[in-house]
């Protein structure tokens, strides 16, 4: 979670996993917006010899839908090639890494990343019609290596602070950051996935006396001293949205977001045990937009397929786990009597949940929150929709909109928006009574945590996630050699 090995073929390809997206207004450049996709779940910091690295042999993509039709409209593509400068040594590097160079024999660093980003504009004319136009912004980038320990990577920061590159010219430019990350996303995975056992709410479970279980106690964070691999962003939102908005209010000002990662559909092994070749078309393995959807939302019978599908099958062929989920479904029978009111709401066949539906396929409408609205069209499809009209907040809530910030999730996503304790106080009934007025919420909904943040404002509460206050905003990743959290030394990670 958010989506990291959330379908059983994705989980056996964690190069092609997409495990979180990030759509923002950046706060430190207000006439931008900041795309993120992390890949590659769960990688241990010290996981060598042979590091995490991104997948040559993987088309990652950004997409962004600016007309509300649920296909995108612009594409990033980002495409890896790996050198080993050092073929003959079994070493990620021979001696320490100071410095972003490109790749070479003489290099002490082994297994090196370099890659292309290309813009797509999809749709567009070009001399033979209508047609994709595709415009290289840059190629030959160089990634920063991962971050092994005070002798093969000292400085780290600042080795990984040279890996942001502007890129394009002309109409399109941007800042791009390819490379390992500290990972930002926060949750209890262990309890979560124990029968939804919610550690602050531990006695009221149904199996709590069996299981000796207690209420009251703090959230364990799963992710916590571990990285992922982050393909990174910042474009001017005039690239992004098809005019300029007027207004919040104005549909131009609203985009949709999600990545995908795609494979050729063949796959040709050597017989000497050389290295294999992909060929023919690309197909999508892994898509990801709103998180937790495919985690919480699609049954595990569906989710190898939604992984392979466009977002606008999310109004068809998926939207019976969207308009009543098993979750919510489930939480009155794990919590006897603490929420009545949505078990009764449950009880009748009919009922959907139309406040889901808004959040995670269309956007909400106008006059649902007060001066707010991200409401990108009627195309149901899973997308992060951002509305690129409202500022950053000037003091952030981690809670987002459930916290009074326009600015948060679901506007878009910030990399330290509490999207698990959001979205688990949305399915359980927190947000229903915003459409259905004759709902009125059990008190419990709104309580709901896993018990990791104290919510609010005080964004220092969050813990080791390491957020930068600029670009590319994710943390320095953790070292191999002093993960905080297993050896507290005091070198710098």
């Amino acid at each position: 979670m958010s989506s990291h090995r959330e379908a059983p073929e994705i989980s056996k390809d964690p190069v092609a996993d997409s495990t979180d997206l990030y759509a923002f207004v950046s706060p430190d450049d207000k006439n931008t917006v900041t795309l993120i996709a992390n890949y590659i779940p769960l990688e241990a910091p010290d996981g060598g010899p042979n590091f995490y690295e991104f997948g040559d042999d993987v088309l990652y993509e950004i997409h962004i839908d600016n007309d509300g039709d649920g296909d995108a409209d612009i594409s990033y593509q980002f495409r890896f090639s790996t050198v080993n400068n050092i073929p003959a040594s079994f070493l990620y590097n021979d001696g320490p890494i100071t410095a972003l160079t490109a790749p070479s024999p003489t290099s002490t660093w082994n297994r090196q990343q370099t890659y292309s980003l290309t813009r797509v504009d999809h749709e567009q004319h070009n001399r033979w019609g209508r047609g994709a136009i595709s415009t290289p912004l840059g190629s030959g980038l160089l990634s920063p290596p991962c971050n092994i320990g005070p002798l093969s990577t000292p400085n780290y920061a600042g080795l990984a602070a040279t890996a942001v590159h502007k890129v394009g010219h002309g109409p399109f430019s941007a800042s791009v950051f390819a490379g390992q990350r500290a990972e930002g996303f926060y949750v209890d995975l262990g309890a979560v996935f124990d029968l939804g056992d919610l550690r602050p709410f531990g006695q009221l479970h149904a199996g709590a006396a069996a299981a000796g279980l207690l209420s009251g106690m703090p959230g364990v964070n799963s992710t916590a001293d571990v990285n992922v691999h982050s393909l990174a962003l910042q474009v001017p939102i005039s690239q992004l949205t098809r005019k300029s908005a007027s207004s919040y209010t104005d549909p131009a000002a609203v985009i949709g977001v999600w990545t995908t990662a795609s494979r050729q559909r063949a796959r040709v092994d050597a017989k000497d045990g050389g290295e294999h070749t992909w060929v023919g078309p690309w197909h999508q393995v892994s898509r990801l937009g709103n998180p937790l959807v495919n985690e919480l939302i699609i049954g595990i019978g569906d989710k190898n397929r939604w992984n392979h599908q466009s977002p606008t099958a999310d109004g068809t062929e998926f939207l019976k786990y969207f308009a009543q989920p098993l979750l919510a479904q489930l939480l009155p029978s794990l919590y006897p009597g603490v929420f009545p009111k949505l078990a009764a709401y449950n009880a009748v066949a009919t009922n959907t949940r139309p406040d889901l539906e808004a959040i995670l396929l269309t956007g909400i409408p106008a006059g649902i929150v007060p001066g707010f609205t991200n409401y990108g069209g009627s195309v149901k499809a899973d997308m992060l929709r951002l509305n690129t009209a409202i500022a950053p907040a000037t003091t952030p809530s981690n809670l987002g909109l459930l916290g009074g910030d326009l600015a948060g999730y679901p506007n878009g996503r910030r990399v330290f928006d509490d999207v698990a304790t959001i979205e688990l106080r949305a399915v359980a009934g927190a947000t229903l009574a915003l459409v259905d007025k004759s709902y009125t919420p059990d008190g419990a909904a709104g309580l709901v945590t896993f018990g990791l943040t104290s919510g609010g404002s005080d964004l220092t509460a969050l813990g080791t996630e390491k957020y930068l206050p600029a670009f590319p905003y994710l943390g320095t990743p953790y070292s191999g050699y002093s993960n905080p959290s297993k050896t507290p030394v005091s070198v710098a990670p």
